[in-house]
């Protein structure tokens, strides 16, 4: 699948699109913003993207990390990509990235093969930019895989309108139970959030490839995301 240019208000940046299988047949499809994990935009995510245009929908995976090196791709194989991957996610704006993210959102509204409705899912920062998502743009369906630092910004909680869903890893070294509490706390209850916790899971159980993939955990939570955008965003 080709990558695409999006025009934000600071300048272009790329996007890998995958879109269904034998194209649209005349139907228009709803649409999915896949937010990348700080390796950019790897193989991994556009796996991902793919996985979700198998579904039906089209996928457009946002190359967030433009600002300071355009187009990497790590992956989390060696020390030094994790090292390096760590220097890009210190040094990222997470308020430019909503505004990318809303461009891209925007960018795929307006595309002639898109029914309109276009929903947000994204894995480790991904997950939290899901969250910030839900509640700074006008997507349509949201949901986060292992967000790590949610918990900073439960104070928005209250903006969250478009249903949105979390997969939380209980066992996250990156997430540690106290934030999974807070999160809990905040987010419990209310009428368009769902939280599906993982029992024994660890951070990036649905990475396939990675250290901690786990593919039964994988399956369940792609299956309810799969169910979930299918009911929101159709």
């Amino acid at each position: 699948m080709p990558d695409i240019t999006i025009n934000s208000p600071d300048g272009q940046f790329m996007a890998y699109r995958a879109d269904p299988a034998g194209g649209s047949g005349g139907t228009k499809a709803p649409a999915i913003v896949v937010i990348q994990e700080i390796f950019g935009v790897n193989q991994v995510m556009r796996d991902i993207s793919d996985w979700w245009a198998g579904q039906g929908f089209i996928a457009v995976c946002p190359d967030i990390f433009w600002r300071q090196e355009p187009g990497i791709q790590l992956t989390d194989q060696t020390e030094a990509e994790w090292g390096r991957a760590f220097e890009l996610y210190q040094g990222f704006d997470e308020a430019k990235g909503i505004e990318d993210i809303q461009a891209t959102i925007d960018a795929i509204r307006g595309d002639a093969a898109c029914s309109g409705t276009v929903g947000t899912v994204g894995f480790c920062l991904g997950g939290k930019l899901a969250y910030l998502c839900a509640t700074r743009t006008n997507a349509d369906a949201n949901i986060g895989y292992y967000g790590v630092g949610i918990e900073n910004n439960l104070d928005e909680a209250g903006n969250i309108s478009a249903p949105t869903m979390f997969h939380i890893a209980e066992e996250d070294g990156f997430c540690p139970k106290e934030a999974q509490a807070q999160v809990h706390a905040a987010l419990d209850g209310r009428a368009r959030v769902t939280i599906h916790d993982y029992a024994g899971m660890d951070h990036a159980f649905a990475r396939a490839g990675g250290e901690h993939y786990d593919a039964g955990a994988a399956q369940t939570a792609n299956d309810r995301s799969a169910a979930f955008f299918n009911a929101h965003l159709r």
